[in-house]
């Protein structure tokens, strides 16, 4: 997985989306750069699935930019889409195929075959720790060793940039750790750009980038750390979305 050379990650600028007459985001602009986790936090409803709609390109918004390793959305979707990675909320494996199998197939989608998916599914499975898994079949796996398979499988086309989109929802404590782990590690070690959407203020670290987004707007960006102050990030997030009181 080093195909990635220097790519300038992701950025969305200026974008907007309605649903009908409903603002959806509006004027959502940050930047997020190569290897490094960005967090997007924000409560249910305020408007990250749309984003991540956006993103992977079921949809197209209103206005503004959207860049994937340095390609337009709108101007060269294919070159932007074949450098994503997306992890959604449901399960998209096939409960029926082995975890290697699940990963190949993938590959083929992309256009890679034979001994070359083979070495790639091995190496992603040995960077999610799940290579004595590869021949048991999905629904056999339990939630944190599924939402590994599919981090695992997002990366079998060497993308730029890794979209998770509230990857441990549903997991117990100990699979949720596990998972944000594995994820903070890829970002760091492999180069990627990691854009993890959350409304859990746990996942995040100090020394991620934030973007906390409240009612389709950016309410804060910036490092965790810088964010927070001298206030625990919980209540730092809990007051920008009027969950408590200031």
């Amino acid at each position: 997985m080093s195909s990635r050379g220097a790519s300038s990650g992701l950025v969305v600028a200026d974008v907007s989306f309605a649903w009908g007459g409903r603002k959806a985001l509006e004027g959502v602009s940050f930047a997020a750069p190569p290897g490094k986790f960005c967090a997007l936090l924000g409560p249910n409803g305020a408007g990250k699935s749309t984003l991540f709609a956006l993103l992977t390109g079921l949809m197209r918004p209103a206005s503004g930019r959207i860049e994937v390793a340095g390609h337009d959305l709108s101007r060269a979707p294919r070159a932007a889409l074949a450098r994503i990675g997306a992890v959604f909320q449901q399960s998209t494996l096939d409960l029926d195929l082995t975890v290697h199998r699940n990963l190949t197939y993938f590959a083929a989608l992309h256009g890679i075959g034979g001994r070359e998916a083979a070495r790639r599914a091995d190496a992603a499975l040995d960077r999610l720790d799940m290579r004595e898994r590869e021949g048991e079949k999905a629904r056999a796996l339990n939630g944190g060793h599924r939402r590994r398979a599919e981090i695992a499988r997002a990366l079998m086309h060497d993308p730029a940039v890794l979209l998770l989109d509230e990857p441990t929802v549903g997991l117990d404590a100990a699979a949720r750790r596990a998972i944000t782990d594995h994820v903070h590690d890829l970002g760091r070690d492999a180069g990627i750009t990691v854009l993890w959407a959350t409304h859990l203020v746990d996942e995040v670290r100090d020394e991620d980038e934030v973007v906390i987004l409240h009612r389709g707007r950016v309410a804060a960006q910036g490092p965790a750390e810088e964010i927070a102050g001298p206030r625990p990030l919980t209540d730092v997030f809990l007051t920008m979305t009027g969950k408590a009181a200031a």
